[in-house]
């Protein structure tokens, strides 16, 4: 006679668990009959928080990925430790779907989470096998990686804080701001074009009055007079302002050949971005608040977008990201990733943006940190990760970079432990 009880007690997700996706016991040979044994996080505080994930393995090998929205994230990411422990961390594909099937519906914090871990496994995967993991995503088509700069609105975050914004957002800091950022060798740069015009504008209404567009004319053309028609110009509206508003402004600004218009009405309108993008002669450039394969499939069908920008480190993970791409291309969509990390994730982008074949530019947004350059080194000492406005690809195993461990030391976020 069986005395055991039942188990009444409802898997995570609830349900009935008829599609477990862990695996702990595998058939390969030694070497890589590995297992997860741990995952770490610490914040790093740059521009923005960098949440930084370490998995670990029993093989003597570690894997390092970054999240975006870095607190919420790294919390779940902690979590996701008892899901991850015994899991063979070269399974990537397989460990991405478990961690979506039992964490649905946590959406850009989960998406965000999932991409720091899924970049370390393929790390811990470089290493064991190694080669540099654009290899492990099928390749590369690049050897450099063309960045844009973005340049805020003429001015440091901080210092343009508290003053105002007629003195601060002129066509001469613009064009001084352009200079400085062609002169230090980039190519492509961008600048915020929803900054504040004057005191008694209406920010609740989303719509620019005549004083205010062309105010963002003169910005624009003051820009394009000192760098020339040779640099590529991109202009972010993030999501401020109406239909008819982006319309018009987008209109006169067709004249500039800009490179593209990003964000110009708040995204969860997909209809009005529609719109939009139909009507201007210039590029609409969105996706950084798409975070899975589905949703850019939908926003490429629907017509949305000219240029897609999947952020590298809230997508979903390495393999997302390229699926993302992959869908982008059939519809003929280039990606220009959006990007605020860490040079860690950054490289993290760079590897991936070398493994597809319609990427145009990856985003720099730390022009305000003078050590962003010395938080990672290339495992091969060969310089610094981003140089005369592009990133030589590494070519060490894995992600071919190390943690400053001083760096990290010397601006970790207040109660985090360094791990590393």
């Amino acid at each position: 006679m069986n005395d055991r009880k039942p188990d009444y007690r409802i898997e995570q997700g609830g349900g009935v668990p008829w599609r477990d996706m862990g695996m702990v016991e595998t058939h390969r040979p030694p070497e890589r009959d590995v297992a997860i044994t741990g995952v770490e996080t610490m914040a790093i505080a740059g521009n923005f928080t960098w949440g930084i994930v370490k998995v670990e393995t029993d093989a003597g090998v570690y894997g390092l990925g970054e999240t975006f929205r870095a607190e919420a994230a790294l919390d779940m990411a902690d979590r996701m430790e008892v899901d991850l422990a015994g899991e063979n961390p070269l399974d990537t594909n397989r460990l991405r779907e478990l961690l979506e099937q039992r964490y649905t519906g946590t959406g850009r914090i989960g998406q965000a989470a999932f991409t720091a871990i899924e970049t370390a496994c393929y790390d811990i995967k470089g290493k064991l096998f190694g080669v540099p993991v654009y290899e492990l995503l099928g390749g590369k088509y690049r050897d450099e990686i063309t960045i844009y700069c973005d340049t805020h609105g003429g001015e440091s975050l901080g210092e343009a804080g508290g003053r105002d914004p007629r003195e601060v957002y002129t066509p001469e800091s613009y064009a001084r701001a352009a200079r400085e950022v062609v002169d230090e060798g980039f190519e492509a740069l961008k600048f915020d074009l929803d900054v504040p015009t004057h005191a008694d504008y209406d920010e609740a209404n989303r719509r620019m009055d005549n004083e205010a567009i062309e105010h963002k004319v003169r910005l624009v053309e003051a820009v394009r007079d000192e760098i020339g028609d040779d640099v590529d110009l991109g202009m972010d509206l993030h999501w401020n302002f109406t239909v008819e508003t982006a319309i018009r402004l987008g209109k006169k600004l067709e004249r500039f050949d800009l490179a593209w218009l990003e964000d110009p009405v708040p995204p969860e309108k997909t209809a009005a971005q529609r719109r939009v993008t139909r009507a201007l002669d210039v590029p609409v450039l969105t996706g950084e608040n798409l975070v899975t394969t589905a949703q850019f499939n939908t926003a490429a069908q629907e017509g949305t977008l000219d240029i897609a920008a999947p952020d590298v480190n809230k997508c979903g993970g390495l393999g997302e990201y390229v699926d993302i791409a992959t869908v982008c291309d059939l519809y003929g969509v280039p990606v220009a990733s959006h990007n605020i990390s860490s040079p860690l994730g950054t490289v993290a982008g760079a590897h991936v943006s070398a493994a597809i074949p319609n990427f145009l530019c990856m985003e720099w947004h730390s022009r305000d940190v003078p050590w962003w350059n010395e938080m990672v080194e290339r495992v091969d000492g060969s310089g610094p990760i981003l140089d005369d406005g592009s990133i030589d690809l590494p070519e060490g195993p894995g992600l071919g970079v190390r943690l400053n461990r001083d760096v990290c030391e010397q601006h970790l976020v207040d109660g985090y432990d360094l791990i590393v």
